[in-house]
């Protein structure tokens, strides 16, 4: 958690034309909250193309209606993936839109989210209700929701008097849960040329928000054998199996090593009769670390291992994979966007806490790219990634005004982007 000692400005400090949007905001709540609850019923799983395809198309009609805006379709590139067999394949991915608004303004902020889920249209989660105050259902947090307020935010910030010096570029993106394959150059090039960032993850139940994040890496380890009859020629089999168990074993032992790095092996892909010793197999394990030091210490132990396993006799051992999110520490930077989020929200009557994740997602790759940005400005909720995801109803207006002001903030001279870069 965050110990950062600021004096909070007054929200007079905003200037005029603040008050009336605040309060348009207050009385928005409910209709944030209606339209999440209508996209949350589109299902738009990554995988779903059909159904990313009807959620791009209502989204790009939602943000049509933002003033001043140039909505693009941008398409993506194909992503590689490693099936079961070791093959090696593309992966069609759709497309992202982009939302531009004031491309030369001196400013520039980057707004991003996703309209992917983790919950394919086969999954039994499909259904959207409300209770006690909370939105429940496939995405109404993360990040259907985040991407309600963030467009709610943004037609009151349009709605503020006077010329604005602040542009912006809204990025949606539909290969956010499974790592951003193919629109992670989108990312990086946008965090590049932006001063700030605002992510719309959701915050936690309990309000907090996110300030650091580890970093993440996913890799498929492709390993060819020898196949063999068990009962006439078991001695000139080369199990892949057998291959791959070894290498979870070796990265498994690597866990403790160096602090906070972490291996995961998620699964392993292989084998069929029990007659025939196994010729293919695949390790697929992912990969936590700190700071990019990290990941460099755990890139060079996991190619070490991958190098021993290929020497084997009879074994042939293929990487794939690598590092798609990289840490996002707390920099100085960062912690200059977390005072800022601090005092806007104290400007709101809110005492917003922050902790480290070390879970992922676009926001790493913003910083990454030299961007600093808060990534946890959705709604507040939970469940995340199970049948037990909710909103909390009430932070959708509280939410939306709490970027609006970031927003003002930068344009009115509250924040002063010189601090965060050139």
């Amino acid at each position: 958690m965050s110990s950062m000692q600021f004096q909070a400005p007054a929200r007079s400090d905003w200037g005029a034309g603040v008050e009336p949007l605040l309060e348009r905001l207050d009385s928005e709540g409910a209709a944030m909250a209606n339209r999440a609850e209508a996209w949350a019923q589109i299902n738009s799983g990554s995988w779903e193309q059909a159904g990313l395809v009807r959620m791009r198309e209502v989204l790009a009609s939602a943000w049509s209606a933002l003033p001043g805006a140039a909505v693009e379709i941008a398409p993506l590139q194909p992503s590689q993936r490693v099936r079961p067999d070791g093959e090696v394949i593309e992966i069609e991915h759709g497309a992202s839109i982009r939302v531009r608004v004031r491309p030369e303004a001196p400013i520039q902020v980057a707004l991003t989210g996703h309209y992917d889920t983790v919950f394919p249209a086969a999954h039994p989660f499909q259904s959207v209700w409300r209770e006690n105050g909370v939105l429940r259902g496939p995405g109404v947090a993360d990040m259907k929701g985040g991407i309600s307020l963030m467009l709610a935010a943004l037609q009151s910030f349009e709605a503020l008097p006077g010329d604005k010096r602040v542009g912006y570029e809204v990025l949606l993106s539909p290969d956010e849960e499974v790592g951003s394959p193919a629109s992670a150059p989108l990312l990086s090039e946008l965090g590049a040329r932006a001063h700030l960032g605002l992510t719309y993850e959701p915050a936690l139940a309990d309000g907090a928000l996110v300030d650091s994040r580890k970093g993440s890496g996913n890799f498929s380890l492709a390993l060819r054998g020898r196949a063999a009859h068990v009962g006439r020629a078991f001695a000139e089999g080369r199990s892949a199996v057998l291959a791959a168990a070894d290498a979870a074993l070796q990265l498994n032992a690597l866990n403790g090593k160096r602090d906070g790095v972490t291996f995961n092996v998620g699964a392993i892909d292989g084998g069929s009769a029990v007659n025939v010793v196994p010729e293919r197999a695949v390790l697929r394990f992912n990969v936590r670390v700190p700071d990019a030091e990290s990941a460099a210490w755990a890139e060079f132990e996991v190619r070490r291992i991958v190098s021993a396993i290929g020497a084997l006799d009879g074994i042939a051992a293929h990487l794939h994979g690598g590092f798609t999110r990289p840490p996002k520490p707390l920099t100085d930077t960062q912690r200059t966007m977390v005072s800022w989020t601090k005092q806007a929200g104290a400007a709101l009557g809110l005492d917003l806490k922050f902790q480290p994740s070390g879970g992922v997602c676009e926001g790493n790759n913003l910083a990454a790219a030299g961007c600093p940005n808060i990534d946890t400005l959705g709604p507040c909720g939970g469940g995340l990634h199970s049948d037990q995801e909710f909103a909390l109803l009430d932070s959708f207006a509280e939410r939306a005004k709490l970027s609006f002001l970031l927003l003002a903030g930068v344009e009115r001279g509250v924040f002063d982007v010189r601090s965060l870069r050139a």
